[in-house]
């Protein structure tokens, strides 16, 4: 492993590995944020609301 080591710099390595692994990170965010289903930033629709609470378990007071 040491060898290894002695052909890259590790600080270098750390750097290229953040910076992919945020990269990868955005990328799922964007493509997450693109979906119908899965955009947080939207909300609900009144319509998918109101088929949330038709669908509860619990009895309304």
């Amino acid at each position: 492993m040491w060898r290894i080591w002695k052909l890259y710099d590790p600080l270098r390595a750390m750097v290229v590995q953040g910076v992919f692994l945020f990269g990868l990170a955005a990328m799922i965010h964007l493509i997450l944020l693109s979906t119908v289903r899965f955009n947080w930033l939207d909300g609900m629709s009144q319509a998918e609301f109101k088929a949330a609470t038709q669908n509860s378990s619990m009895p309304k007071k």
